[in-house]
C-alpha cells in the first residue's frame, strides 16, 4: 500500500502588506534621514543638563576637596583600583597635587558653562561628558539618581546638534548669514558638493538616533521603575510614600514632611497615581494624552525635590521629559519671551519720557486769514 502525500501549502503574503511594509520602511528612513528632529528640544537639554550640573560643582565648592580632591576618604589609590575592576575612569586621579585638583575644578566650571551657553557645542559637549564621567568615577558611590541619569545625557548629548537653536553658535551663524545676504554663494565642485551632502545626512542619522535614544532611555526609566513599584507591597497598599516621608535622610523640612504625612488618603492617591503614570508613560507618547501626563509628572517631581530634598534627581528627570515636547510648543514659547520683553522695554521707554513727555497736546499750526478785498483779486 503505497503512502499518500498531502501537497504543503506555502503561506503567501499579499502584496498590499508587502507595499504597506516598504512604505513604512521609506517613510522611517526619510524621518531619520531628511531632516534632524527635535532642534529645540535638544537645545532644552543641553541648557538644562550644563545649568544643573554647574549649579552642582558651584554648591559643592566648599566640600570639594572631601568629595573629589586630594582629603577625599576614597582616595585616588582606592579608586584606582575600583577602576581596574569596573573599567571606569577620571583624569582626576592622574594626579594628587592640589593645584592640578583646583585647575581640574576650574575647568569643570568654565566647561559646564559654556556647555550650557552653546560656545563651540561640538567641542563643549564631548568636554562636558569627560568631565561628568570624571567626576561621577571619582566619587563613585557619593552619587544618587540624578548624578547617573545626567552622566547618560551627557553621553547622549554628544551625539545630537544641540547647538543649533538657543545658543551662541546659533547667534553666530545668524549675524554671519546677514552679513553674506547680498553675497553670491561660492562654486563648489562636484565632489566637494557630495562630500558635503553626505556630512549633512551623516549628522543629521546620527542627531536623530541620539534624539531617539535619549527619549527610549526615559521610557525605559519610567516603566521599570513603575514595573518594581508595582511589585512592592507597600506600593501595593498606598503607604509607601508614609515610609518615605518618615525617613530622617529624606527629610530637609520635618514640619513639612510630618503635614503631609497627617492625609493619609491623600498619599495612598498620590501612591496609586504614581504607579499608573510612571507604567502608563511610555504608551501615551504618542497621543495629546502625554500633555497632562507631563504635567503631573512634573507636578511629582517638584514634590520630590521639596520634600525629599533631592532637587538634583527632580530637575534632571524635568529636564529629560522636555523631550518629548514638539518644536512648535518651544517656538511658542520663544515667541512669548519676545513679545513680553519687547512689552516690557517699550513700557519701560514710556516710564523713561515721564508723565509730561508721554502725552503732549497737538499744536495748532498757522491760520491764514483772508480778507474780502484779498480775496476778489
Amino acid at each position: 500500500m503505497g503512502t499518500e502525500q498531502t501537497p504543503t501549502t506555502v503561506p503567501t503574503v499579499s502584496a498590499g502588506a508587502v507595499q504597506w511594509t516598504v512604505e513604512r520602511i521609506r517613510t522611517l528612513w526619510n524621518l531619520v534621514t531628511d531632516r534632524p528632529v527635535s532642534l529645540y528640544a535638544a537645545s532644552v537639554l543641553r541648557i538644562g543638563y550644563g545649568l544643573l550640573y554647574l549649579i552642582f560643582l558651584l554648591r559643592e565648592f566648599p566640600h570639594r576637596h572631601e568629595i573629589w580632591g586630594p582629603s577625599s576618604p576614597w582616595t585616588s589609590a582606592l579608586a584606582q583600583q575600583l577602576f581596574d575592576q569596573t573599567g571606569w575612569n577620571s583624569f582626576l586621579t592622574l594626579s594628587d597635587s592640589r593645584a592640578y585638583f583646583e585647575l581640574c575644578y576650574a575647568m569643570a566650571l568654565v566647561t559646564s558653562a559654556l556647555f550650557m551657553l552653546g560656545w563651540r557645542t561640538r567641542v563643549m559637549s564631548v568636554l562636558f561628558a569627560v568631565v561628568v564621567v570624571s567626576f561621577h568615577a571619582r566619587a563613585i558611590f557619593m552619587t544618587d539618581g540624578g548624578d547617573n541619569l545626567i552622566l547618560l545625557m551627557a553621553v547622549y548629548l554628544v551625539l545630537t546638534a544641540c547647538g543649533r537653536r538657543w545658543s551662541l553658535d546659533a547667534r553666530r551663524g545668524r549675524v554671519g548669514a546677514a552679513r553674506a545676504g547680498g553675497m553670491p554663494a561660492p562654486m563648489r565642485s562636484l565632489s566637494s558638493q557630495q562630500l558635503r551632502d553626505a556630512r549633512i545626512t551623516l549628522t543629521t542619522v546620527v542627531h536623530n538616533c541620539g534624539i531617539f535614544v535619549i527619549a527610549a532611555q526615559v521610557c525605559f526609566l519610567y516603566g521599570s521603575t513603575g514595573l518594581y513599584k508595582v511589585q512592592g507591597a507597600t506600593w501595593g497598599n498606598g503607604t509607601a510614600l508614609h515610609y518615605a516621608l518618615n525617613l530622617e535622610l529624606f527629610q530637609p523640612w520635618p514640619a513639612l514632611s510630618h503635614l503631609v504625612d497627617q492625609y493619609p488618603i491623600a498619599i495612598t492617591a498620590a501612591c496609586y497615581l504614581t504607579v499608573l503614570l510612571q507604567v502608563a508613560f511610555p504608551f501615551v507618547l504618542f497621543g495629546r494624552l502625554k500633555y497632562p501626563v507631563l504635567a503631573l509628572l512634573l507636578c511629582m517631581h517638584i514634590g520630590i525635590a521639596v520634600l525629599m530634598g533631592l532637587p538634583l534627581f527632580s530637575g534632571a528627570m524635568i529636564v529629560a521629559d522636555a523631550v518629548f515636547l514638539p518644536d512648535r510648543f518651544y517656538r511658542f514659547l520663544g515667541r512669548l519671551w519676545r513679545r513680553t520683553t519687547q512689552r516690557i522695554g517699550a513700557g519701560s521707554a514710556d516710564a523713561s519720557r515721564g508723565p509730561e513727555s508721554a502725552h503732549v497736546p497737538a499744536q495748532p499750526g498757522p491760520v491764514l486769514t483772508t480778507t474780502p478785498s484779498s480775496a476778489t483779486q
